[in-house]
Formats: C-alpha cells, sequence, structure tokens
C-alpha cells in the first residue's frame, strides 16, 4: 500500500465521506477500485465491455425481427 494525499472539493469529499460511513464501506478502497477500472480503460478494458455489450444485443430478439 501507498499513502497519497489529494486536494478535493470540501463539500464533495463530507457527502461522499457520509455515503461510505452509512454505507459501512472503505471509501480508500472505493476510490481504489475507480481508479483500477479506470487503467483497465486506459489499456483497452473498453473495448472488451463494448465486446460484452454488443453480444448482449445480438441476443436479445427484437421486437421489429418478427
Amino acid at each position: 500500500m501507498v499513502l497519497k494525499t489529494f486536494n478535493l472539493d470540501e463539500k464533495l469529499y463530507k457527502e461522499f465521506s457520509v455515503y461510505c460511513k452509512k454505507q459501512g464501506i472503505s471509501m480508500s478502497k472505493r476510490i481504489e477500485n475507480f481508479i483500477r477500472q479506470e487503467v483497465e480503460k486506459i489499456k483497452g478494458g473498453v473495448k472488451r465491455v463494448e465486446v460484452k455489450v454488443k453480444k448482449i444485443r445480438e441476443e436479445v430478439e427484437h421486437s421489429f425481427k418478427k
């Protein structure tokens, strides 16, 4: 683990902090997961998501096909 300091909007931070406490979740873990998702997008993860969406769309029968 690494300790980093970020500058955040105080109101936004407080609102998110209250949300995390009510949900019983770790704010730092949520931020870590967000960064992980962004890195996936940067590395091409978006393409994998698009392929999955395309497959789902192909599996769904559209009413106009009848």
